[in-house]
């Protein structure tokens, strides 16, 4: 959820805020970070700063920033979306002040520099921070497009000039792949050379914060005679804020929606959110023939100009059949893997940034632990030092010393219910028992042909619990994933749940509270399995 703290001679800051979608509980709750924590340590953040809009960055301030009451720096689409979001919320955004991409803000200690990067949002920055001797680059989340349709690439003469950095704290999300990531205007062409060989209505999926994506589709249809139509609230609520700043002037004159159903197929292009299964988004209303204004018909084409999201295979691949069944040809990252670029860096573009900025340690964070590790063997490769791979609740000391995890605090989910933030009830068991201590489990698991699997390690805080046998647990749990046939992450955890509280009452002296998070993981690939020794 992207919620980092840098603290120095007892002052803080925070970078980003933001929150994930709980695809393990019924209706699909949102997450936000628990900040018990900062409160029992008398943490108030004098300030938050914004890497870029994306709802893993952006999505909790609206929820926890009534807490600190700091200002909020954020350039201006990620500025435009937070305060849509504050209204929403009855708040005001006076708060909210909007930083162009290289300009430098104090805050205390600490000096900041937004430093301007590719990623699948246009004004995505990294953060080079100064704090006494201590130089510390944030990247957030980035990649080195050459060509990025929205934006200018990276400047790497900026980049060159912070070097060396003391600090590099990095996205490690594409760590494994080796290579290059895919370019925006790369998937453009493609995008055009597909769309003229469609015929029928064409139904477009991607994320709604990839405006360069958005562009791509838009000035396509445009050339191939087809009108554009948008669908989806945050489709439409990104592409406002967007033509507000100049970053759409090319693009064409939009169809509202309900006027689809007045033109012939073959001259209609929808953009379209849903492309990751989301039970209410407007692809799968089309899909189940529930859409008010327009139906899909045989012949039509849908195309996913987006990855699957890790845990959400299942639920995209009973949107495919319904949309299979419908009669309409589909395009996807198995069978047009060109119609998508990673928004992240794979290893030839972390070398080239490290050899620019020439880090003298390695923070990996982002993505799970084999991402991370894959991360720290680069790093190592490069004669760069790092010693850590963190989790959330790590309390991290850079020092003349070096790095080292000082502290290690539980992190109790945090569920945003009826517009309020309460924390995960935990498991129940059926019988009264005396609790003592909590108990704290994230799980993180993959879907795979048969059921599921656990990937990476289980993340197990036993506070003021009795004490375990963590590996005979872990043989166990997997043991479940194995015999568990559930088709979704709320369906597994409601059939872990009573299995879970039995073992603990037999194995332990004492009941402890139970919080369950079950989180979805990456499957490793052929390549990275093979890498292993």
């Amino acid at each position: 959820m992207n919620l980092t703290l840098y603290g120095y001679d007892d002052q803080w800051i925070a970078v980003d805020c933001g929150m994930m979608i709980r695809q393990d509980l019924p209706n699909s709750p949102l997450q936000v970070p628990n900040t018990d924590t900062l409160e029992a340590l008398k943490i108030t953040p004098k300030a938050l700063f914004i890497t870029h809009g994306h709802e893993d960055h952006i999505g909790a301030v609206a929820w926890l920033w009534p807490k600190w009451g700091c200002p909020i720096f954020a350039t201006p689409l990620a500025a435009g979306l937070l305060r849509y979001k504050f209204a929403e919320h009855h708040l005001s955004s006076a708060s909210i002040e909007v930083i162009e991409p290289g300009d430098a803000v104090e805050s205390g200690p600490f000096t900041l520099r937004y430093l301007s990067v590719t990623h699948s949002i246009p004004e995505s920055c990294s953060i080079m921070m100064q704090a006494g001797d201590y130089r510390i680059l944030h990247t957030g989340d980035w990649k080195l497009d050459p060509n990025p349709l929205i934006g200018a690439p990276v400047n790497a003469a900026q980049f060159r000039a912070l070097a060396p950095v003391d600090l590099l704290v990095g996205d490690s999300t594409n760590a494994p792949m080796p290579g290059q990531s895919g370019s925006e205007g790369d998937v453009a062409k493609a995008l055009s050379t597909t769309l003229k060989a469609c015929k029928g209505r064409v139904v477009v999926s991607c994320f709604a914060s990839n405006l360069a994506r958005v562009l791509a589709i838009g000035l396509a249809a445009q050339a191939c005679g087809r009108r554009v139509s948008l669908m989806g609230r945050s489709m439409e609520r990104m592409v406002s804020v967007a033509r507000g700043l100049g970053y759409l002037d090319n693009f064409p004159p939009l169809v509202p929606p309900h006027d689809l159903g007045y033109l012939p197929p073959e001259e209609v292009v929808i953009i379209a959110t849903g492309s990751q299964g989301e039970p209410r988004a407007a692809l799968q209303r089309l899909a189940q023939r529930r859409h008010p204004f327009v139906d899909l018909e045989p012949g039509g084409s849908v195309i996913f100009s987006a990855k699957t999201i890790p845990g959400n295979e299942r639920p995209i691949e009973q949107l495919k059949k319904r949309l299979l069944q419908l009669g309409v040809t589909l395009f996807d990252e198995m069978n047009h893997p060109e119609l998508h670029a990673t928004g992240h860096p794979a290893q030839e573009e972390l070398k080239k940034l490290y050899q620019w900025v020439r880090p003298k340690m390695l923070l990996p964070v982002h993505g799970e632990a084999r991402h991370q590790e894959a991360h720290q063997a680069l790093a190592e490769e490069l004669g760069i030092r790092a010693p850590l791979a963190p989790v959330n609740g790590d309390m991290i000391v850079l020092d003349h010393q070096g790095l080292r995890c000082e502290t290690r605090y539980p992190q109790p989910p945090c569920i945003v219910n009826q517009n309020s933030v309460v924390p995960h009830p935990g498991l129940e068991s059926s019988h009264p028992t005396t609790r003592r201590g909590s108990l704290f489990l994230a799980l993180p698991v993959a879907a795979t042909e048969t059921g599921w699997c656990r990937i990476g390690r289980l993340m197990l805080d036993a506070n003021g619990a009795s004490p375990m046998d963590e590996d005979s647990f872990s043989e166990w749990l997997d043991e479940q994933l194995e015999e568990i046939e559930a088709d979704t992450l709320a369906d597994l955890r409601h059939a872990l749940q009573p299995r879970l509280v039995h073992w603990l009452a037999n194995h332990l002296q004492h009941m402890p509270d139970v919080h369950l998070q079950i989180m979805a993981a990456e499957m490793p690939t052929i390549e990275e399995l093979n890498d292993e020794p």
